[in-house]
Parts: C-alpha cells; structure tokens; sequence
C-alpha cells in the first residue's frame, strides 16, 4: 500500500484519483523493477541443487538475451518523420517541433520502455519561458500510469511522477486531467499545488506493445517465459563455468599411497594447484607395507558437451518465443543465411513483429504530435482542423534491404508508373533517405534557377543584339 497524499488546494475527487493512481502504479512496480533488471542483465539467478559450489553462483555470471530480446525489435522500428499527403507539415511549425524535442531519439527511448514493461506514455505540456512552445516528454510505466476509457479509446487521466527522495517516495509529481494538470512539490514545509488549465483534453497518450481486450495497456517483450528460459541458461552457464574448473581435469586414485607424497620438503601440505599441475610424481615403494607398490587408476575427465547441449536446447526455447534468430544469440555453430530469401525466412517473424509493434504505437504518436502541432499554433483541441488527421508517421520498413536491392526495386517500380520519378515518393523507393531527398530537391530547383538565369541572360543579349527569341527559350533566326 503506498502512502497517502493529500494537495493543497486541490479538490477530494481529484485526490481519490492522485491516490488511486498511486496505488496502481505501486501495485505494478515489482513486476516492472523486476523486467527492468532483466533488461539491465542486473538479476541473479536463484541457486538449485547443491552439485555446485556456492561461490560460482557468486561470480555474477548474467545473460543479456531479455535486452537482446527488446533492442533487436527496437532496432527494427525507426521512426523517420511524419507526412501529410497534399499539404506542407513545415507550414503549420512540424520542423520546430520535431527538432525542439529530439523526436528521431526520443521515440526511440519510449519505444524500448514500451517493449521492456508493455507500455510507456507520451506527454504533451506547453514550454515556458526560454523553452519550446510545444513539449512532448516520453514516461517510463515505473514512474506514469493512467486509466484508460474503453470508450473514448483515450485516457481520462495519467499520473507522472518527476521526482522522488532517497527511500522512493515521490517528490514532485504532475497529474494530467481533463482540461487541468495539477503539479505538486514538496518541500520541508510540505507539499505545494499549481492547477493549470488548458483546451486540450488529457494531453498524454500510452504507447502500449501488443494491446488486447482487456489489456489495454499491452503485454512485456520481457514475458515470464522469456525470464524462464534466460534463467535456465543463465543456471547452464554457471553450470558450464564451474565444469571448467572442477570436472575437467582427469581424476586419479592412489590405492596403498599415504597424503605424503603431496607435501612439501619442509612437510607442509601443497597447494591444490601445485598437486593437479605437476606433470612428474613419484610414489616410493614401502616394502613394510601389505601393498608395497601403490596402485594408480586413472578416470578421465568428463565432457562438458552436455552443459553446452542444454543451453543450446535453452537458446532454442528462447528464440522461439521471441522470433530472434538462433545465431543471435550467440550459441549457434551454423553459418548466417546467405541468400536474400533464406536471410528474409530466418527473420519473417521478427519483421512481423516490428510492424505490429509500429501498427499498435502509430495512432498515439499521431495523437501527441497532432496535439503539439496544436499547442505551438494555439488551436484547442476541439477546433484542430479536419485536414490534420491525415497526418500520419512514416516508419523505415523493418525488412533491410541492400542499397542494390531497394534501387532495383525502386527502379522495376518507376518503370511502370513514370510520373513517380518525379516525386519525392519516387525518391524513396530508390532508396534515398529524407536528407538525400532534401538534398536532391535542393540541388534540383538550384540547377533550374540556374538554368532559367542563363536563359533570361542570353534572352536578354539577344534583344540588345536585335535578335528575337523563339518560344522555345532559345535565340531563334530572323522571321521571314
């Protein structure tokens, strides 16, 4: 139970709602700190059996497939920009707004949160002074929550907290609301309130990875399978670090030998490295004994292929559940695919899984970044243009292609339709990356204006010569 706060200021509905927020993001933080040291490979394993030493379960021996599993999928969902079909996005301030808040990273940041704890949360706020017009912040689910209208399809509140003390307890928080966010901070004195109000709704959107009724919130890329397998392997592994060690080297019996064979000159008892590296030892006959002359037998040493069997039989499992491919994971002896279709089958399912994850985050970033459009040209929410909701993200495909590949393609695309050679669609599909494209037009327009300026000059020397020009753009004979 997490404990109770009451604002200054602010109304007993909107404190039920605080703390009610508070709760259920207490009521998650187990699970979530629990993934997130998953992903930070900072979880131990728990200790099984009694076969192997302790101490090698104190080696800190981690996987990192649980990060594996979410950034190979990060990887393979980039944000590239936003479009407009028909109308300029740099008119209405897109430009300002992307590089004011360093989108092309951001989402990046707040995608990977959403893969590590099913979903994070995109916050729009308005800058004050020395600050952009439009602020669009990224919350990790460790530090937000809200609830979510099944209805509206929107949330009807979200909670951020943006600042705690040295036990966790909150500090500094904002709470997102209908038309009014409610930050507090708190001081030695207490906590202190500011209500602002504002015309755009509960500006927050959560960015959840793979959604389903009755979860709106999304599922963890981190699944409790996932957390299984890794630490089966993670077990395997120390498993394998402790055979290395300790059943490698060949056992040798002495029968009818006493311990003085392994002690020193001056009769103090050999190291235990010292008796298993010596190459030459000598066992003296001792004829007063019933056995005179000691009996060696030689036991070889075990084999470890079986702890190697076992965590690649583990990396299977694991590859299965998340779509990475085996090779991946670094436990694989097979050669990469290749071919380009062999490279693509290997990797179907994981392309897959990038554009549903993009699919799912898609309608949200549209939302929060329709919403910052709308707070840097002061338009409430309710008078956003209509033409506004044709404004949708453009995602890199999460297939990767050679340049050759895609200019080829491109190319096979353009021979068919012409006209698309001179769009800047025309300039995608050849491969080109939207600073290229930029470039291009630029380079193109400034050619043109270069070319009508060498027309209009020679036109112009030509009527100082008394030469007509033809309609063509270029110096014609005289008409008969």
């Amino acid at each position: 139970m997490t404990d109770r706060i009451t604002l200054p200021g602010v109304g007993d509905d909107d404190n039920r709602t605080l703390n009610g927020l508070l709760d259920q993001l207490g009521k998650k933080k187990t699970r979530n700190e629990l993934r997130s040291a998953y992903y930070d490979m900072r979880h131990a394993v728990r200790l099984v059996g009694s076969v192997i030493p302790p101490q090698y379960w104190q080696l800190g021996i981690v996987l990192g497939w649980s990060g594996k599993a979410v950034d190979i999928l990060a990887r393979r969902c980039n944000l590239d920009g936003f479009v407009w079909p028909g109308n300029d996005l740099n008119s209405v301030g897109f430009a300002e707004v992307w590089d004011d808040n360093n989108l092309d990273a951001e989402v990046s940041q707040g995608t990977i949160s959403s893969l590590i704890h099913a979903t994070s949360f995109v916050v729009n706020t308005t800058g004050g002074d020395g600050e952009p017009e439009a602020l669009i912040h990224f919350r990790s689910a460790l530090d937000a929550t809200g609830e979510w209208n099944g209805r509206t399809r929107r949330l009807d509140n979200l909670l951020s907290i943006n600042a705690r003390d040295d036990e966790g307890k909150p500090t500094a928080l904002a709470l997102y609301l209908d038309g009014r966010t409610v930050v507090a901070e708190k001081d030695s004195s207490g906590w202190s309130t500011t209500v602002q109000e504002h015309p755009w709704g509960v500006p927050a959107e959560p960015l959840p990875y793979k959604p389903r009724l009755g979860r709106p919130f999304g599922s963890s890329r981190i699944s409790r399978a996932v957390m299984s397998y890794q630490d089966m392997a993670a077990r395997s592994a120390i498993r394998l670090e402790a055979h290395s060690d300790i059943y490698a080297i060949p056992d040798l019996w002495m029968l009818g030998a006493d311990a003085s064979i392994f002690k020193n000159a001056d009769g103090t008892q050999q190291s235990a490295w010292k008796v298993v590296m010596g190459r030459i030892k000598g066992i003296p006959d001792d004829e007063d004994a019933q056995n005179p002359r000691a009996d060696v037998k030689h036991i070889p040493a075990s084999d470890p292929e079986p702890h190697l069997k076992a965590l690649k039989q583990q990396a299977q499992f694991f590859s299965g559940e998340t779509s990475i491919p085996l090779t991946s994971l670094g436990v694989s002896d097979m050669s990469n695919p290749t071919s380009a279709e062999s490279y693509l089958a290997s990797r179907e399912d994981l392309i897959a899984e990038a554009e549903g994850a993009t699919d799912d985050w898609a309608p949200y970033l549209r939302r929060a970044v329709v919403r910052a459009l709308a707070m840097k040209n002061e338009i409430p929410v309710d008078d956003i243009p209509a033409s506004w909701s044709t404004i949708q993200p453009r995602w890199r495909p999460p297939m990767y292609l050679s340049r050759a590949a895609q200019a080829d393609a491109g190319m096979k695309q353009l021979s068919a339709v012409p006209w698309l050679a001179d769009t800047e669609v025309g300039l995608e599909l050849l491969g080109l990356d939207p600073q290229q494209i930029v470039r291009a037009q630029a380079d193109r327009r400034r050619a043109q204006a270069q070319q009508r300026t060498t027309m209009l000059a020679a036109a112009a020397q030509a009527a100082r010569q008394g030469s007509p020009v033809s309609a063509a753009g270029g110096i014609g004979g005289v008409a008969g």
